[in-house]
């Protein structure tokens, strides 16, 4: 049998159930005019993913189930499977199956992750339903996200022993680097365990920090892929399979012995009613197999998507961010303008007497490239201010870094007063580097609305920043910004390296510590200096505090600070 199926790649937003309702009757009817049979929405694609809190409020849950039945007319002629909520006394992420017009089952998310960005076992009981779905001749397993990740976990497991020919995952896996591979790889190894097609759906989109890439894709029963959508974008991928042939291949009673020990439950098989066939249905064309984006072009576009999405999604329109002439706020500005449009972006000059006319000349030539308004408000006078109303009080103590700090927060205030009165969210410029170690001022540099570039790491912020130039075939960050040695101008001839390893250094001690969780002694065992390794894990340990208090922004990594990051701030370890 002949199967079109069609994974539609949505970007939903949290708590918009009525714009996600139409997002989802829209690609139904796509869907329905390219003659598909099944159409696949991404995991929680009523509510948006991940809900949170909002799923202790009932007025939200009884909200989203009706959503979800006002989908139901939407759906003739079709069977969808749409990600959705569903209570039965306890909660649970859900599958709904809506087969031409009406409710035909819903399958329940049995692996439920609790780690990382992901904290599902706070609001959902576990599913334990073992069902699979037959159309026509095809028989279908149905699972949601975590579920396929596990060789001979439950619900593929259970599908296997269903004999099913046609896996369907539906997903909000978020992205870091390299997530797309990872993935591919696990979904190649189980449609070769199960001798089966799969069918992935992941959503697409940025919510708060985290950001899903997309990427869905479908693989045949050896492991090949037969057709992948792209990366952060929305998309409708239409192809055509022969399910049947699946359930003839050899090895699927292997498969079926290998896990029948484990899962001796018996398998429901819900038949779906006869919808008649298209006759004379068009051919596909060649289907969509879109090639990935290369690694540092992949996490532009990450960084663009979750900025894009932030701004949009919380109501505004415009961002303003302080432009120094260096290279963080240069690559923000670059982010903002692609993401938002030139028309969108504000950068400000915050000369003190400490900056450099170079770093001035930098910053009015970033602006100038990138087409945005470009500001200057000079903040001496009110630094001058403070310190003249300090004065007596600081009377016998050198200048130290308390004066640096000083003009950081003038900059802050100045840049949230533009916010105020226009309306423009601020964008902030510490790279992971900087806020991993605390190299920043509380209430200064890091307020704000949006940290843009918060788990891009300095030594990645130069590598995208040249990725940028070249890509455009030009200096859009002029040459000496990479050139020179990087600088808050806080003081006279202050280079970063006066306070923090060299960023060489810096940043593999703290992949090492933050994304893989090594300790003090392993990192050493690795041949980074032991004098080094432990300065900088202390300075992380010890600035968690400052790190409560920064804006949210776009994940990148495995490990970023933020949601997946719950250092105690009072805490004597140092490991």
């Amino acid at each position: 049998m002949t199967l079109r199926l069609a994974l539609a790649q949505i970007n939903p937003t949290v708590g918009d159930l009525e714009g996600n309702r139409h997002t989802i009757t829209a690609y139904l009817d796509r869907a329905r005019q390219l003659e598909a049979d099944i159409v696949v929405f991404p995991e929680m694609a009523i509510t948006g993913y991940p809900p949170e809190d909002l799923l202790l409020k009932p007025d939200f849950v009884n909200a989203a189930l009706a959503s979800l039945e006002m989908v139901l007319p939407a759906t003739r002629q079709l069977t969808a499977i749409v990600g959705t909520l569903q209570r039965d006394g306890d909660l649970y992420n859900a599958a709904a199956i809506l087969h031409d017009g009406a409710l035909a089952g819903v399958c329940r998310k049995q692996l439920l992750p609790n780690y990382g960005v992901f904290d599902e076992q706070r609001y959902f009981k576990a599913g334990q339903t073992l069902q699979v779905f037959r159309r026509g001749d095809v028989t279908i397993g149905i699972s949601i996200c975590e579920d396929i990740w596990y060789r001979d976990g439950p619900p593929s497991a259970q599908a296997c022993l269903g004999r099913a020919e046609l896996l369907i995952n539906i997903s909000a896996s978020p992205y870091h680097m390299d997530k797309g591979s990872e993935r591919q790889r696990m979904l190649a190894a189980r449609a070769t365990e199960n001798v089966a097609f799969i069918a992935y759906c992941n959503m697409v989109g940025g919510q708060d920090e985290i950001v899903f890439d997309g990427q869905s894709m479908v693989c045949g029963p050896s492991g090949e892929l037969v057709g992948r959508a792209p990366q952060f974008e929305e998309s409708l991928l239409v192809i055509d399979i022969e399910a049947g042939e699946a359930g003839r291949l050899s090895g699927r009673e292997t498969a079926r012995r290998r896990v029948q020990g484990s899962h001796e439950a018996a398998v429901q098989v819900v038949e779906l009613s006869e919808i008649p066939a298209a006759r004379g249905r068009r051919p596909l064309r060649t289907p969509a197999l879109t090639e990935p984006v290369e690694r540092i072009a992949e996490v532009y576009q990450a960084l663009l998507l979750g900025t894009r999405d932030y701004v949009r999604k919380n109501g505004f329109e415009k961002a303003v961010l302080g432009l120094s002439g260096g290279v963080d706020s240069s690559l923000v500005a670059v982010i903002a303008a692609e993401a938002l449009g030139a028309d969108n972006v504000v950068g400000v000059a915050l000369p003190t007497r400490f900056s450099s006319s170079h770093s001035f000349e930098d910053a009015g030539q970033v602006a100038r490239n990138l087409g945005i308004r470009f500001l200057t408000i000079p903040v001496d006078p009110a630094f001058q201010s403070f310190l003249d109303i300090l004065g007596p009080t600081f009377a016998g103590r050198q200048p130290d870094v308390t004066e640096e700090n000083i003009q950081s927060r003038v900059r802050g205030i100045v840049l949230m007063a533009l916010s105020n009165k226009f309306g423009w969210l601020v964008l902030t410029t510490g790279n992971k580097s900087e806020v991993g170690v605390g190299y920043s001022t509380l209430y200064g540099d890091s307020a704000g609305g949006f940290a843009v570039i918060k788990d891009v790491s300095k030594t990645l912020v130069y590598e995208l920043v040249r990725y940028l130039n070249q890509r455009a075939g030009a200096d859009l960050v002029p040459g000496r910004v990479l050139e020179k040695a990087p600088s808050a101008e806080l003081r006279p001839d202050q280079k970063d390296s006066d306070s923090l390893p060299d960023y060489s250094v810096l940043d593999p001690i703290l992949h090492a510590y933050v994304e893989e969780s090594a300790g003090a002694a392993e990192i050493v065992r690795r041949g980074l200096e032991e004098t080094a390794v432990r300065r900088v894990i202390e300075l992380v340990d010890r600035n968690e505090y400052k790190r409560r208090q920064s804006p949210p922004g776009v994940k990148i990594t495995p490990r970023a600070f933020g949601k997946d990051w719950r250092l105690p701030i009072t805490n004597q370890y140092r490991g």
